[in-house]
């Protein structure tokens, strides 16, 4: 295995901007050339531009029965670098830049697989899981291709440990209504719309630390985000706006959840409700890990415990396939200004990768 030779394509993986947003990025995009590159001719390669920056990129060789997935977009690069975030730089046994953790160092270990002669290889790369509107997992789940493959491996952070449980992810918009005026009128207390959003935040937040099943359970993860409401300090607020997201652990509903919390709003006034995203935990609602851990135990792959972060994983779990995460670095390193992954990282995820390829050649 040469370190070097994976450093060089994540190199030139960082250097190519896929912010997301404002996810610039189409099926022409130096991105997928270099894909194209490391990976050979041996490889037949699929490109599905489904426009606004959701590309997929999808090469197989041989007659794989895994299928590695991977998402190339980036959160946005933010301020505060000590370098340039889109170019690698190594030091003290770290690579840093944008991505290199959250997760195109997966990536550069995949292609490097690729490059050295791996001859039963499947790879899934998307644009669109770190924004809104994700669809590129969902469309390629919609072509039937996942269905020769026996084990899904979505190589989000986890310290190279196989990871077969996450919460989910729900976000929703809700806008509450009131009925504007003076404030000297008694009728604030239950038409303004920011007193009816404070007491709906009171009990749906109290609902929330109820779900506590035990002492070290952290309990349903529920946070607002985002407030607006109202215009002045005397005006009665006509409408107020929270922004909010739920982490559910595996075996909970969103939907559940939801109806749950739009029950904590009791006033008579209107509400509206949005919801941007829902994931499901992993494993996905009606399905279980047990293939996925007979794999492990199978190729002998270590174990961790269920993780808080949601994943794209979740989404092959609904479809019906075993999936489990696992990738180098750690959740810790993604997402921060001068983030990071350690080389070791990267060189356990070639071995544990590698081994898995040629247990299937």
């Amino acid at each position: 295995m040469s370190q070097s030779r994976i450093l060089e394509i994540l190199q030139a993986l960082v250097a190519c901007d896929t912010q997301n947003p404002p996810r610039n990025i189409d099926g022409d995009s130096t991105l997928f050339q270099v894909c194209a590159k490391a990976s050979g001719s041996a490889y037949e390669m699929r490109t599905w531009d489904h426009g606004d920056g959701h590309v997929s990129w999808y090469a197989v060789r041989g007659k794989p029965r895994v299928l590695f997935n991977v998402h190339l977009d980036t959160v946005p690069n933010g301020e505060g670098w000590q370098t340039d975030p889109l170019s690698l730089s190594v030091k003290d046994g770290r690579a840093y830049g944008r991505g290199s953790c959250d997760i195109k160092g997966a990536a550069a270990v995949l292609l490097t697989l690729a490059e050295q002669g791996a001859t039963d290889l499947a790879m899934l790369f998307t644009t669109d899981e770190e924004g809104a509107g994700g669809c590129c997992v969902d469309k390629f789940i919609e072509t039937g291709l996942w269905e020769q493959y026996e084990q899904v491996i979505v190589a989000e952070p986890t310290e190279c440990k196989a990871i077969l449980g996450h919460r989910g992810f729900l976000s929703v918009k809700t806008w509450f209504h009131g009925h504007p005026g003076h404030s000297s009128e008694a009728r604030a207390l239950q038409e303004n719309a920011n007193h009816r959003m404070a007491m709906w935040a009171s009990e749906a937040l109290q609902l929330a630390r109820q779900k506590k099943r035990s002492e070290t359970d952290p309990a349903t993860c529920m946070n607002l985000g985002l407030i607006d409401g109202g215009t002045k300090s005397n005006v009665i607020a006509g409408q107020s706006f929270v922004h909010w997201s739920a982490r559910l652990e595996p075996g909970e509903s969103n939907q559940d959840f939801l109806r749950e919390i739009q029950a904590c709003d009791t006033s008579e006034g209107d509400t509206t409700w949005e919801v941007p995203f829902s994931g499901e935990p992993l494993p996905a609602t009606g399905q279980n890990d047990q293939a996925a851990r007979q794999f492990c135990a199978r190729h002998e792959l270590e174990t961790g415990n269920p993780v808080d972060f949601w994943t794209e994983a979740a989404l092959f779990s609904a479809a019906g396939l075993p999936v489990m995460v696992l990738g180098p670095g750690n959740i810790k390193q993604a997402h921060i200004t001068d983030e990071w992954v350690a080389l070791k990282q990267l060189t356990s995820a070639f071995e544990i990768y590698s081994k898995l390829v040629k247990k299937h050649a």
